[in-house]
């Protein structure tokens, strides 16, 4: 009798279960029974590897930096106004983060030779051109969050210090359409030279020509993504930011269909569409640009009795009560002065009867952050403008020494006016005897002379 047909319990014989697989033999494979679907391991997306990993999301970081750190250097200059800040932002992104994109996209292209691993791209069955989108993407989705990051930063620093106008996103839209263009080059270019200082020498060189048309007197300048613009002073076109995207982004496609497609007279056609962009920005010309409607707006203070009224730019709109208050000094002791003005005006506007023009400020130098940096030395450069004669020495006569009596006159006024003492004639007696006039007396001098402070003769001011 075998083991397995010993007897058990009640004489019935005993079965045991044996081995699933001998000790030494391979298990076997299971298997799937009619109707069950086998379980698939999800297919990797090379896209999400490649924007967590990699020189990707560097490039991102690095374009935000490179743009926020000069834009932070020199803060009280756009901090204000919509236009300084795009003009600040306009060059920071051209100039600095476009050669930067471009030798980042560069060394991603040169990453295959670098590995010795370029001919397995010929073993797949991806084309070209989606080999090309799949590596590219990822530095050109980080350089727009980039930018876009050092956008929001730049707005919101100058979002509570803003007078007049709105962010100009057409020209931040140009920006962008650059970044991206400008990383398909590049990489293009990495595929193709396979010198390891590739990468620095294109950033060098694309530093060279974006810069380079500032210093040429020709229409082709504007052709540039980096073209200087005060968009302080003046706003683009509608349509030259479309225009502009046209120019930039048919170059970029023209480069990438020559290299990468498989039908590439197909490459014509953003070719043709670039240089019909082109031909219509260089024809232009400067008239691409139009002077800011809200520099042409003119703000001006309340209307006071024996006050005069002060009238700036919309820009400059949030520094009226700090103007007015400096201001304050100098218009008391002008008060009851025969033919003294009535009006003050920003330096943008011609002074007509009866107006003076205000010293000239600007962000960063006058103004910071919404208020003037020297109060005292405004309200002397507004008296000094307020009498200054704008004479060459021709006109002012032969006789030096009644030239330099009217001279010392006009810096007796200025001082006095400003309640500051002069730098260029120390302990003037003509100040002294200023100052000891009676107030009626005084008055009357003054009215004599403002009625003379726009004439060359010196026999015709008053003498003090």
């Amino acid at each position: 009798m075998t083991e397995s047909e010993a007897p058990g319990r009640g004489g019935a014989p005993a079965t045991y279960p044996e081995a699933p697989f001998s000790s030494g033999a391979p298990a076997p494979v299971p298997t799937p029974s009619y109707g069950e679907t086998p379980a698939r391991r999800a297919t990797p997306n090379p896209l999400r590897a490649e924007l967590r990993h990699g020189i990707a999301p560097w490039t991102g970081l690095a374009v935000a930096l490179t743009v926020l750190i000069p834009l932070w250097s020199k803060a009280p200059q756009w901090q204000g106004s919509w236009g300084a800040t795009q003009t600040q932002l306009h060059a920071a992104s051209a100039l600095l983060a476009g050669p930067l994109v471009a030798a980042a996209a560069c060394w991603q292209g040169g990453r295959e030779h670098r590995r010795r691993t370029a001919e397995l791209l010929l073993s797949t069955p991806r084309s070209r051109l989606a080999q090309v989108m799949a590596a590219t993407t990822p530095i050109a989705l980080w350089a727009a969050a980039g930018y876009l990051v050092a956008l929001a930063v730049a707005f919101a620093a100058t979002a509570p210090y803003t007078g007049a106008g709105s962010p100009p996103i057409s020209l931040a839209a140009t920006d962008l359409g650059f970044l991206l263009s400008i990383c398909f080059v590049g990489f293009v270019v990495g595929r193709l030279a396979r010198w390891r200082l590739t990468a620095p020498v294109l950033a060098a060189c694309a530093f060279v020509v974006l810069g380079f048309p500032d210093y040429v007197d020709s229409a082709a300048r504007f052709l540039s993504p980096a073209q200087v613009v005060a968009l302080d002073v003046s706003v683009p076109v509608r349509w030259f930011a479309p225009f502009l995207l046209a120019w930039t982004g048919g170059i970029a496609a023209t480069v990438l269909l020559g290299y990468a497609a498989r039908r590439r007279y197909l490459a014509v056609v953003p070719l043709a569409l670039a240089v019909a962009a082109g031909t219509m920005i260089m024809r232009t010309g400067a008239d691409l640009f139009q002077d800011n409607p809200a520099m042409a707006r003119r703000v001006c203070s309340e209307v006071a009795p024996g006050t005069p009224q002060i009238c700036v730019n919309a820009h400059d709109a949030p520094v009226l009560p700090q103007m007015s208050k400096a201001l304050a000094g100098m218009f008391s002791r002008l008060e009851g002065v025969p033919g003294a003005p009535v009006t003050y005006v920003d330096p943008w506007y011609s002074p007509k009867n009866g107006e003076a023009t205000l010293a000239y400020v600007t962000r960063g130098w006058g103004i910071t952050r919404n208020r003037l940096t020297d109060p005292h030395q405004y309200r002397s450069e507004t008296a000094s403008a307020l009498v200054n004669r704008d004479c060459s020495t021709d006109t002012r006569g032969k006789d030096r020494k009644e030239t330099e009596r009217v001279e010392r006159t006009d810096d007796a006024v200025i001082s006095w006016l400003s309640g500051k003492d002069s730098t260029r004639f120390p302990n003037s007696p003509q100040l002294v005897r200023l100052e000891a006039m009676p107030d009626a007396d005084r008055k009357a001098w003054l009215g004599r002379f403002l009625a003379t402070r726009k004439s060359c003769t010196p026999s015709e001011v008053p003498v003090l």
